[in-house]
């Protein structure tokens, strides 16, 4: 689905084009001066031969070799959907919303007990995501227990891809996993052509914080470059722990890091897709969470969309989540409050939608919730839209002075449009309410959520390809069962 575009209204800047500046500056001087620590010897070499200095794992990058990366870099990444249609176009304007992954706790929707995610719930997660109308793609939502900890991610994505249409961002923890992933892929495509064509995943990597490219990052990064997988290379820091308490300081940091990674990505293929950003959250120095909830992650996401319009990148973001343990009023205002910023900063890829407990446990209710409010925060990002049907001159002089507009035929063709049509947010009189029985909003969001996996038939894969999956995964299970 396409939303906001370029030109609607409103949108926010938290940084001026002065600041940006300033923050490319600080960042150009990180890589010239401290440097990186690459722990990969094919990627030292790489940057050596391309101008950069190293010195043991120490590498030091001059800003000419940033700027080619970013010129090097395309503007726009096309995701296609499982069918092959090009549903998400990550360029300056888009937003779409998605959900994260890996977490090690999930709330069973029919007993609400919190327990370890099993591969049945992230099955059940991408088909309840698969039949939301505002939830544009899909991450696992669980680290899968009840599979061999090695084989997690690829049986995550082997899942998701059975269970959902909708474009895919995965995660792996090395080589071996994206290569077998990407086999999968490649089949569930048609062949490798196919996919490089109309790509349907994008994979999420990150290097080590502070400043640290660590062996598997490299690996994959490199992997994704030369087999033209979209990859978001994303620093995840805390302000005040792993990098700088100032937000401007935790910023230069992070932007070093995936701007550097950004020149391993261009050298390994130049022009390969890549999505810039970071995840810049705050360590609460009273618990020492690494804080979802709070204006900070929103402020650092918003300035890293300014970034990435000044670098031409499409760029990451997360909003829908909470630092709360339950879907309560706490979790309905910091979601709201990141889906709000998130779509007036422009970001592109903005996941993690449905994490509770600091990304710590994922939550359909909470995906269900996220879904209403993405609707809510898309009519207010539309702005006021004004041309001469809207301006309904006509309609007015017809009804006249108390007359009313109920029944006219310009409200039946707007209404949809112009309003937002609550599914889940009550707006029932009180004895209406009363008489349902009082019901909360987790009550209608539990049963919106068991009311779609119970419905909701995803589009299917083929037999055929169907059984070639369960090959490649019987393959994997024999090959650890054989070390």
């Amino acid at each position: 689905m396409l939303k906001f575009a370029t030109e609607q209204n409103p949108s926010i800047r938290v940084l001026s084009d002065q600041a940006i500046e300033k923050i490319h500056g600080a960042t150009l001087e990180i890589l010239a001066s401290t440097g990186v620590a690459v722990r990969h010897e094919k990627a030292r070499a790489m940057l050596h031969d391309a101008g950069a200095s190293v010195d043991g794992e120490r590498v030091r990058i001059p800003a000419a070799l940033i700027e080619m990366a970013i010129r090097t870099a395309p503007d726009r990444v096309v995701l296609h959907n499982r069918l092959g249609e090009p549903v998400m176009p990550l360029e300056m304007g888009r937003v779409f919303f998605g959900t994260g992954s890996d977490t090690p706790s999930t709330i069973d929707p029919h007993t609400k007990e919190r327990r370890r995610p099993r591969r049945d719930d992230v099955a059940a997660i991408a088909r309840l995501c698969d039949g939301l109308e505002n939830i544009d793609f899909v991450m696992s939502m669980g680290i899968i227990s009840d599979v061999p900890t090695a084989d997690n991610y690829i049986h995550g994505f082997a899942t998701m891809v059975e269970n959902t249409s909708k474009p895919i961002v995965f995660t792996a923890d090395n080589l071996r996993d994206i290569e077998i992933i990407h086999k999968i892929a490649q089949t569930v495509a048609g062949g490798k052509t196919a996919l490089l064509q109309k790509p349907f995943l994008a994979h999420y990597a990150e290097p080590i914080t502070p400043l640290i490219h660590s062996p598997n990052g490299v690996d994959k990064l490199r992997y994704c470059a030369q087999n033209k997988i979209p990859v978001a290379y994303v620093s995840g820091t805390t302000a005040g722990g792993a990098a700088p308490v100032t937000l401007a300081g935790a910023i230069s940091l992070t932007n070093a890091e995936c701007l550097s990674g950004l020149v391993i990505h261009q050298l390994a293929s130049p022009g390969a897709p890549f999505i810039y950003g970071a995840n810049v959250s705050v360590l609460d120095m009273a618990t020492t969470a690494c804080v979802y909830g709070g204006p900070e992650w929103r402020l650092t996401d918003a300035a890293f969309s300014n970034l990435a319009h000044r670098y031409r990148l499409p760029v990451w973001g997360a909003a829908g989540n909470t630092d709360a343990k339950v879907v309560d009023a706490q979790a309905g205002a910091e979601a709201m409050m990141s889906l709000m910023s998130a779509a007036l900063s422009r970001g592109n890829l903005i996941h993690d939608v449905g994490y509770i407990e600091s990304g710590l446990c994922s939550s359909m209710e909470m995906i269900v919730l996220a879904n209403e409010l993405i609707r809510m925060v898309e009519i207010y990002t539309n702005g006021v839209r004004i041309d001469a049907d809207r301006l309904a001159l006509p309609v007015i002089d017809a009804v006249g002075p108390g007359g009313h507009f109920l029944d006219t035929e310009h409200t039946v063709r707007f209404f949809r449009r112009e309003h937002f049509l609550a599914r889940l947010i009550n707006r029932d009189n009180y004895p209406n309410w009363i008489a349902k029985g009082g019901p909360d909003l987790y009550e209608a969001l539990n049963a919106r959520a068991l009311d779609l996996l119970a419905e909701h038939t995803p589009q299917a894969l083929s037999q055929d390809i169907k059984g070639k999956l369960d090959q490649i995964l019987s393959s994997v299970a024999s090959s650890q069962s054989g070390n």
